[in-house]
């Protein structure tokens, strides 16, 4: 079984391709097969309460070694949080100098039936990224968000399209981690690679025959 992501619980694959996201952009080639996000600062900024996206990422992200903060008005911070192995901060520039990935989260509506803060202008005020805030994260950070993205809310145009941001790559990084998930639970083995094909390869050929029942098999 593979969770696809199930309510505000969990989505394991989204945080599988955040963090191979993460590693190409900051360690690159030296990318390992552990901890090698060990000291890195991550900051998870928006609805903290009702994503799955985040509490995946907080498990992952600290199992390879990385510093999480979440970043929350007070009434998006889920209660019991202070059992997480990460740290909440209600001041988004207090955490920006600092972070070496910054994801933004959007504010999910469809499962609140109250209101969580005043209104959309003060939230993007205080927890919006914009173009100036963004100016305050070290040179190498990038941006991240799990889509899909509210434009003018929880991020902003020239931040969402700035080369900072990753949306484009996670998306497509997302394709070959889930083909990966497939592969491995299909019955691939990683130390006996060379004996299975591809999965492109797979894929291709079982394409170009007709189906054939079972019993014909």
């Amino acid at each position: 079984m593979v969770n696809a992501g199930d309510g505000t619980h969990e989505h394991p694959t989204q945080a599988l391709l955040d963090a191979f996201t993460m590693r190409r952009r900051l360690v690159g080639a030296d990318a390992g097969l552990g901890g090698d996000l060990e000291g890195r600062r991550i900051t998870i900024v928006g609805d903290i309460l009702h994503s799955r996206v985040a509490r995946s990422n907080v498990h992952l992200l600290t199992t390879l070694g990385a510093h999480v903060t979440l970043v929350a008005p007070p009434t998006l911070v889920p209660v019991g949080v202070e059992a997480w192995p990460c740290e909440v901060s209600y001041s988004l520039d207090d955490v920006l100098p600092e972070s070496d990935a910054v994801m933004m989260l959007r504010v999910q509506r469809e499962r609140m039936n109250a209101a969580y803060f005043p209104t959309e202008r003060e939230y993007s005020r205080r927890y919006g990224l914009d173009g100036s805030r963004m100016a305050r994260m070290p040179g190498h950070a990038i941006v991240m968000h799990p889509g899909p993205m509210v434009r003018g809310m929880e991020i902003t145009a020239d931040v969402a399209d700035s080369d900072r941001c990753t949306v484009v790559e996670q998306v497509a990084n997302g394709v070959s981690i889930r083909m990966a998930v497939l592969y491995l639970l299909l019955g691939g083995n990683e130390s006996a690679a060379p004996a299975h094909p591809a999965p492109a390869a797979t894929l291709a050929r079982s394409a170009s025959r007709p189906f054939e029942p079972e019993e014909n098999k």
